[in-house]
């Protein structure tokens, strides 16, 4: 489990607390192997789940990216689609479109990363499965030089 990208405004505290009890079990599954998409391109998959509380409100499906590096955090969430009211064990499909930009790219000092993002409400636990978006279905990596 990971910490949602969107969630960092929560405490550790709160992360602690949800961390000592039974974790929620989330598995994301892309349908396209290997994770590479074009513009326009279709990513569909499905997410699985066991071990929710009775009291999960809803279980957010995210299309996000998010920059790693040296200087400020950017992200965004780009499309989503909820689960209200999720059983404590289930499964189902989500579809969502290959944006036009920004592509997936690596270099020295920053990247931008592409994923699927799933997120328990109210826990805030995550889970994520990365994939590239470029007009080559490649990441394109600078070279700094």
């Amino acid at each position: 489990m990971v910490q949602s990208h969107f969630g960092l405004m929560y405490a550790n505290h709160l992360y602690l607390e949800s961390s000592l009890r039974c974790l929620n079990m989330i598995k994301i599954q892309l349908d396209n192997q290997p994770a590479a998409f074009v513009p326009g391109d279709t990513i569909e998959g499905s997410v699985s789940w066991e071990n929710l509380r009775v009291d999960t409100e809803e279980i957010d499906i995210r299309l996000i990216w998010y920059t790693t590096g040296k200087g400020d955090r950017d992200c965004d969430i780009i499309a989503n689609q909820l689960v209200a009211s999720p059983e404590i064990i289930g499964k189902t499909r989500f579809r969502f479109v290959a944006p036009k930009r920004p592509y997936s790219f690596s270099g020295k000092l920053v990247s931008l990363v592409w994923a699927v993002e799933v997120v328990i409400i109210p826990d805030h636990e995550a889970e994520q499965v990365e994939f590239v978006v470029s007009k080559s279905g490649t990441e394109i990596v600078l070279d700094g030089g």
